[in-house]
């Protein structure tokens, strides 16, 4: 049989590492579990007596070397409603865990959960086992959970959690698909020009030579010939410099200036920039509730809508709204100053604040914003397709334009 050697986590959380001899991998992993252990890797040692023999147990390979894998917000709602319905039952969280961790059929989130239950069982609290696993759980993620340990209500916070996390995904599936089709048009487009200015209008710089044209070339056409001629002769240095262009605009969008400058130029974009504000303005709102109706405290909560907004103009003014609240003064006045929050928003969080059911109505703002970027997604393929055809329209109708123009001046000299 092969050898095998391993490292694994024990209950303790120390990890260890040692040799084995089994009949597959299979069988070296059952045997470890056996030993409550968590197996982080597993190889076959050169030399065993079956040469060759993990490769034909790909299955286990797998499952060990998918530790890194990513985890979808789909994978991470059913796990969280799942944790939610064994908890309500009454099993404890400890068992939930172990259970959850043998179904999930990731790999990766697997060895993840594996990680949590053994934290768990040393004595760390759940949201400071998650913590620790931050690609997976994030931050709001951890501070509901915790608030959900305080209170005592875990498995109603879960059940709020996982609902926050399906109303995020459906607002992410209606953005991604009101940005598909400009975007992928935009590409064609830019693509079909290209290829115009590489590959055909060069070809007319010949037969207008030998036209002998009175004269000279209309402008407009020596300028499409001189750029479409450059481009051809020198593709290194367009290409690099538009490569150098976007890397240079990439790097500068990482900044915070820069984040705070393109985000601004967002919320500014004809017909894209009030889709942009609505979809900040339901996160918010969404976020926000959430976390206010889990027990999180207000300014802890504050700071999490900031990080989680998407929108550097939106996290700046929420942020300068928390130091206002943190010094005594109203969230809506500071949100109101701001210029970012519409006055509806503002004014309806100010009755929240007065009546004691800021949650309530925050709800009532995201439910409002939703509805609109539902409405919003479903008019803006008629509002883009006309810009796109104008857009493709003018580029392709000046290259036409410039290579007829000529033709156009020799037949009414002629004439």
């Amino acid at each position: 049989m092969p050898d095998f050697s391993y490292k694994a986590r024990d209950a303790s959380g120390r990890t260890t590492t040692g040799t084995m001899t089994a009949g597959s991998a299979n069988e070296a992993l059952d045997t470890l579990r056996r030993q409550n252990l968590i197996v982080l890797s597993l190889d076959e040692r050169r030399g065993s007596n079956i040469p060759f023999a993990g490769l034909f147990d790909r299955s286990a390979k797998k499952q060990v070397s998918a530790k890194r894998a990513r985890v979808s917000l789909q994978d991470l709602t059913v796990f969280t409603r799942q944790l939610a319905t064994m908890l309500s039952a009454g099993i404890p969280l400890l068992e939930c865990l172990e259970i959850l961790a043998e179904q999930l059929e990731n790999p990766g989130f697997r060895a993840i959960v594996q990680e949590v239950v053994a934290d768990v069982r040393t004595g760390s609290d759940f949201s400071d086992a998650l913590r620790k696993h931050p690609r997976v759980f994030s931050n709001i993620y951890v501070n509901m959970v915790r608030a959900g340990e305080a209170s005592g209500q875990l498995d109603e916070i879960l059940v709020r959690l996982a609902e926050y996390q399906e109303a995020s995904a459906a607002l992410r599936a209606r953005i991604r698909s009101a940005m598909t089709y400009p975007v992928v048009s935009l590409v064609l487009i830019l693509t079909i020009t290209t290829g115009l200015l590489v590959g055909i209008i060069p070809k007319f710089k010949a037969i207008f030579d030998g036209m002998n044209i009175e004269g000279g070339l209309p402008w407009i056409t020596q300028t499409l010939l001189d750029i479409s001629i450059w481009m051809r002769e020198n593709p290194k240095i367009w290409l690099g410099g538009t490569a150098l262009t976007v890397a240079l605009l990439v790097l500068y969008g990482k900044t915070t200036s820069g984040r705070y400058l393109y985000d601004r130029i967002k919320l500014k974009l004809p017909v894209f920039g009030p889709l942009f504000q609505k979809v900040a303005l339901s996160r918010f709102s969404r976020t926000f509730a959430t976390l206010i109706e889990s027990g999180v405290p207000i300014l802890g909560a504050l700071e999490i809508v900031a990080a989680t907004s998407g929108n550097k103009v939106i996290e700046d003014a929420v942020l300068e709204s928390s130091a206002s609240v943190r010094q005594g003064d109203t969230l809506a006045s500071p949100l109101a100053r701001s210029g970012v929050f519409p006055p509806m928003v503002t004014r309806m969080i100010a009755i929240g604040e007065k009546s004691g059911a800021l949650e309530s109505l925050l709800e009532k703002i995201s439910e409002f914003y939703d509805q609109q970027v539902a409405a919003t997604v479903e008019s803006l393929t008629s509002l883009i397709e006309p810009i796109l055809i104008a857009i493709m329209g003018v580029l392709v109708g000046s290259m036409v334009l410039a290579i007829f123009l000529p033709i156009l001046k020799i037949a009414g000299s002629l004439s």
